[in-house]
């Protein structure tokens, strides 16, 4: 098994057009056809972490954090960037992060478990983001229409929230006047052809396609296909930052923070008091609090994410319970997250969750 056959298929999971533009998501350190020994998941890849994989035989970390942000310019062993990358390719070990693309998916990502951890039911992302829908339409002749329809399915097109091989098809006439190419019969004036046709349009994401069109072709009847494809600006429910859920039952205040404090593990809450019962729950691993608006015009009772500055307390204007949990606190599930869909997809080498800590900030009790 190959580092890109991995890479590959965790985009499958998060691809990577769902980055925040100020991201690094990807293959940061290693090559595609490098052979995996072992693969090393962690919340973040320093230093320790690259010690960590060398020892325990591993030749690829999977991190949500990635090492890199900005360009690097120079390998001196300046700060901790230069060194876990210097002593990452000493040892040929791949460093490959899966960070703001697994917060900004729906399923198998960092905020699905957080919400599984907290217990929430009926999620939905808190934000939803457009861009990433595009409708593609063709025409075929109306008895292929179901063979074409089928096909584009099968790669991944006519996906709407909880539907699939969503369409839409309509009748009308297409003409064709073959050229000088395409009749080999010297002198014979090539006749104008009528073909009764089916338009048909479905939705599919922007990463889709290519394997939609290669579908495509494969089965329609035609040799020259025709196709448009629009990008539409609605929002795919299932993109997007943050998540927003219901507890099973309403909590009061005080047993909702010892309720989150319990699932998750936590040594302490930073919180706005509030005096109020809480079933809807927002969230958002890391730093989320850019998502406090959405949070409030969704009527959410809470809002659990991490990073609140003091004066963004004030924002939660009596309307909402502020819970800023942590940042590696908030997503430190995200390791058992890797390991789980890896361990599954993959038998042919070890997953490993890291052992260390790499939290930054301690707390004095």
């Amino acid at each position: 098994m190959t580092v890109g056959e991995i890479t590959q298929y965790l985009e499958t999971i998060a691809p990577a057009n769902y980055q925040e533009s100020y991201d690094n998501s990807g293959l940061i350190v290693g090559r595609k056809s490098d052979e995996v020994k072992g693969v090393l998941v962690s919340l973040d890849c320093i230093e320790s972490t690259v010690k960590e994989a060398i020892e325990r035989n591993c030749n690829m970390i999977v991190a949500h954090h990635p090492i890199v942000f900005g360009g690097l310019k120079r390998f001196n062993g300046a700060n901790y960037v230069q060194k876990t990358v210097e002593l990452a390719i000493k040892h040929d070990i791949a460093i490959y992060a899966i960070h703001t693309n697994l917060d900004n998916v729906l399923h198998l990502g960092v905020n699905q478990r957080i919400a599984e951890q907290i217990g929430l039911k009926n999620l939905r992302i808190l934000q939803p983001k457009a861009g990433h829908l595009r409708k593609l339409v063709t025409y075929a002749p109306h008895e292929s229409k179901e063979l074409v329809l089928n096909a584009m399915f099968d790669a991944g097109a006519g996906h709407i929230g909880n539907y699939s091989e969503c369409s839409f098809s309509s009748s009308g006439e297409g003409t064709f006047k073959g050229n000088e190419d395409s009749n080999p019969t010297v002198g014979k004036k090539e006749e104008r052809h009528t073909e009764a046709e089916s338009r048909i349009e479905v939705i599919l994401r922007a990463e889709q396609v290519s394997k939609v069109l290669k579908a495509l072709n494969a089965a329609h009847p035609y040799e020259e296909v025709a196709y448009e494809i629009y990008a539409i600006e609605n929002a795919d429910q299932e993109i997007g930052s943050g998540m927003i859920g219901e507890l099973p039952e309403s909590k009061t205040e005080a047993d909702f923070l010892k309720h989150l404090k319990d699932s998750m593990e936590l040594n302490t809450i930073r919180f706005t008091a509030q005096n109020r019962e809480i079933k809807r729950v927002a969230l958002c691993g890391g730093s989320g609090s850019f998502l406090l608006p959405q949070a409030k015009s969704q009527k959410a009772d809470a809002f659990v994410t991490a990073d609140f500055k003091y004066h963004q307390f004030f924002d939660a204007e009596d309307q909402i319970l502020i819970c800023d949990i942590g940042h590696y606190e908030s997503e430190k599930y995200t390791i058992d997250l890797l390991k789980e869909v890896l361990s599954k997809k993959f038998s042919t080498f070890a997953v490993l969750k890291t052992e260390g800590d790499t939290n930054p900030i301690n707390y004095f009790h």
